[in-house]
């Protein structure tokens, strides 16, 4: 039994006329007679009672219009899923994404995403400092990472899509709540919580670069990888945290942000594997593009 049987009979029986059936499927009518007869041989049974004026679906022909029916959209649905796979419309996309990304860039690429790849789902990997995303990027764990360039490893591609100046976190009640924006040099005598030392992380870098061109280097009482931890201690007043202002975005207790003035700027980039050859990447990066996520003077590629 083929397919195609079984959309000739199901043509025959929503018409109740091999006539009109055949028309329908752009072919003669006694060749179409002919399948019908070796589908009911095939089955062992009679599918349509036929007399001269009529044809009318046997009781085995009602029960096998409804099998027909359900298994040719069942084709038609996994033929539509195959497609979108194939052109990266469906699927599980992994991201990674590093610090405050995890709350400023996340909500708006899942909503690109919604938009224009609905039937696309996103595994998400938040919280990750850029060297674990760039490993996992190499290791095949994720698709695409958003970190903060420049990238280390050679194989990936990096495209920039934000750049940040920084904010300070303070505990509520600092000193310097009732500023508007600090410099670097007023944070001389604070306790700095930040990202592990030898994590290579570029914010760590560009705190301590600011500070060094103050004139002091920080007194980094605490740290943690996790941008959210770092807040919990600033709430509970064990330090300050120096971190680009998308961190804004986390709204805590106890916590107020203030502009640091004698900072540079920071990147946000997307970064993929420039060998992948996944419609699923390929479809997330054209979305990207057609709605101007990317910078236009972005860096791209990965450090020798």
């Amino acid at each position: 039994m083929e397919l195609r049987h079984l959309r000739y009979f199901v043509v025959v029986a929503e018409t109740c006329h091999f006539g009109q059936a055949a028309e329908r499927l752009q072919m003669a009518q006694p060749p179409l007679s002919q399948q019908i007869r070796q589908l009911e041989a095939e089955l062992g049974a009679e599918l349509f009672t036929r007399t001269t004026r009529s044809v009318r679906l046997t009781p085995a022909g009602e029960a096998f219009f409804e099998d027909a029916q359900r298994i040719l959209r069942n084709v038609e649905e996994a033929a539509r899923r195959a497609r979108q796979f194939a052109e990266g419309k469906a699927g599980t996309l992994r991201i990674g994404l590093t610090g405050t990304a995890s709350y400023t860039q996340l909500p708006a690429l899942a909503r690109l995403v919604k938009e224009h790849l609905p039937h696309v789902v996103l595994d998400i990997h938040t919280e990750m400092l850029t060297p674990a995303i760039e490993l996992a990027l190499a290791a095949g764990e994720i698709d695409v990472g958003v970190l903060r360039p420049p990238a280390s490893e050679p194989s990936l591609t990096v495209r920039a899509i934000a750049r940040e100046n920084f904010v300070v976190a303070i505990p509520a009640g600092h000193r310097l709540t009732s500023a508007d924006t600090v410099t670097v040099g007023e944070l001389r005598a604070e306790d700095f919580i930040m990202y592990p030392a030898g994590s290579r992380s570029v914010v760590n870098d560009a705190v301590i670069r600011a500070c060094r061109a103050a004139g002091f280097h920080p007194n980094i009482a605490h740290e943690s990888a996790k941008t959210s931890t770092q807040l919990s201690l600033v709430a509970a007043g064990l330090g300050i945290a120096v971190l680009p202002e998308s961190v804004r975005g986390i709204a805590l207790t106890g916590v107020q942000y203030r502009t640091v003035s004698g900072t540079e700027e920071v990147e946000l980039a997307v970064a993929w594997r420039r060998a992948s050859e996944s419609p699923l990447v390929d479809a997330f990066l054209a979305t990207l593009e057609d709605n101007h996520v990317f910078l236009e003077s972005s860096y791209s590629g990965g450090l020798s």
